[in-house]
């Protein structure tokens, strides 16, 4: 269909009640992976990129990467900037071509966040922005935090004052691997959802349980994250490549089954997502 935004993706999907799974990529074979994915399963999807991601490689060569891949392909396809972390990597990566945009102020005093998020909203108008509120626990790139729960009161008023289009609540979740099963608050997440309107966005979610994943999607959520479970999937497919084939030197032996280890389970999380011939 086409490279685009989130806006519509997300409006469709809170319409219809279920989420479109946003997917984090390192390299080329992850890039294919779940575009070949989401054609399989006819569904809309989301790739993303993080600031660590961006200083292994450019805005500029992901944005070029994944366009050209998208116009190609038989489903909706977007472009996201996940947790940018200042408002000039938003501005690089608008001008690079993404589609949509994050900009992550959640470790700022309150009217910190709202000033940057709403700068971000202004100077990037069309593109649609998201933005978070408390703070999603655990590692994501350089981002490490505790768990801080988002204010009901305060989320309707962020998302007021910053005009964001997708809000991404904290409810209990964390990046990178969890110790033990996360426990989501999903009365918190009932609460934010009454008072906010915009599409919302789980982080954080490798690790969280499929039911409870629909469970946040049942209540609202509308946008679903994976990275660090992509990542480990990619690498252990690679890893056992490379102990059954040690004389294997041509990389896209290898790195082509690790595009198939992630393409497989970007396709089982469409399916957790609900997006499936949703496109």
């Amino acid at each position: 269909m086409s490279f685009t935004g989130t806006l519509e993706m997300l409006s469709k999907a809170q319409a219809g009640g279920y989420a479109v799974g946003a997917f984090n990529v390192e390299n080329l074979e992850m890039i294919q992976a779940v575009i070949s994915a989401a054609e399989k399963e006819n569904s809309p999807v989301i790739i993303q990129t993080t600031p660590g991601t961006l200083k292994y490689a450019p805005p500029e060569a992901f944005a070029g990467a994944v366009r050209a891949l998208a116009e190609k392909a038989a489903v909706p396809v977007a472009l996201h900037l996940d947790h940018g972390n200042s408002f000039e990597l938003t501005e690089r990566c608008r001008n690079a071509g993404y589609s949509s945009l994050m900009i992550d102020g959640s470790l700022l005093p309150f009217e910190e966040n709202i000033t940057l998020s709403g700068s971000v909203v202004r100077a990037s108008s069309p593109l649609p922005v998201e933005a978070e509120l408390g703070t999603v626990g655990g590692k994501e790139d350089t981002h490490s935090a505790d768990v801080l729960y988002t204010d009901p009161g305060q989320a309707a008023e962020f998302v007021s004052r910053t005009g964001i289009s997708s809000f991404a609540p904290a409810i209990g979740t964390a990046h990178g691997v969890y110790k033990a099963e996360p426990k989501l608050n999903l009365s918190l997440l009932d609460e934010i959802r009454s008072r906010v309107s915009v599409p919302l966005v789980l982080h954080g979610t490798s690790g969280v349980p499929d039911e409870t994943v629909r469970e946040c999607i049942a209540r609202g959520i509308c946008k679903v994250n994976y990275a660090t479970e992509l990542r480990i999937t990619f690498t252990s497919a690679v890893r056992k490549a490379l102990s059954e084939m040690p004389d294997a030197f041509d990389p896209k032996k290898y790195l082509g089954e690790g595009r198939s280890a992630v393409e497989n389970r970007v396709a089982q999380l469409i399916g957790v997502c609900g997006s499936g011939g949703k496109a």
